[in-house]
């Protein structure tokens, strides 16, 4: 957000108004402020942009899935996962090297063509960039929230419970003391 007004006081000072930036998309820039606009260029942006390259232990595990698959065709796919990732642990360091280097290579490959991509923005895509990237950000905080809250909702639900079953437990043992002394004048009347 401070990143949007601080831009927006910088194009505002040097007089130009968003229509001037945005020629090329044929998008006008609004305020800054509004997190519901996003130009329609944006999505031609996020369609150019490049998958980063997968880790040296998921490129093992893709190259060690469908050969365990064919082995053990009866064997559930967690059960799968899990021989892969003893294997990895038990890989020599020189044959986990070339997983790491292939891994380095794509990162490269992956850093060059990011740049020349955003080499080639226009300010209105660099900005609908950073707000689609704030949009992101928000709706995965948001999901967590909303499964923490789910669980945690279960969690008491079922302290709930039990704190209820509990309750009852003793207060029958209770109103059974009370019958033994003989005060039934303080039990309960069902």
């Amino acid at each position: 957000m401070a990143f949007l007004r601080s831009m927006w006081g910088v194009l505002s000072a040097l007089g130009r108004s968003g229509a001037e930036l945005c020629t090329g998309c044929g998008s006008r820039l609004r305020s800054p402020f509004s997190f519901v606009y996003s130009p329609k260029c944006f999505s031609s942006v996020v369609a150019r942009y490049p998958k980063k390259p997968v880790s040296s232990y998921i490129r093992f595990s893709q190259e060690q899935l469908p050969i365990f698959r064919a082995q053990n065709p009866d064997v559930k796919t967690t059960e799968l996962i899990r021989r892969i990732a003893e294997r990895w642990r038990e890989l020599p360091e020189s044959e986990k090297k070339i997983y790491e280097d292939a891994y380095r290579a794509d990162w490269v490959v992956y850093k060059e063509e990011v740049n020349r991509i955003e080499e080639q923005l226009t300010p209105c895509q660099i900005m609908s960039l950073k707000k689609e990237m704030i949009h992101k950000n928000l709706r995965r905080k948001l999901v967590l929230k909303k499964r923490v809250i789910m669980l945690f909702s279960q969690i008491y639900v079922q302290l709930a419970e039990d704190d209820k079953i509990r309750y009852d437990n003793e207060i029958k043992s209770w109103e059974e003391q009370m019958i033994e002394v003989g005060r039934k004048d303080l039990l309960r009347k069902v």
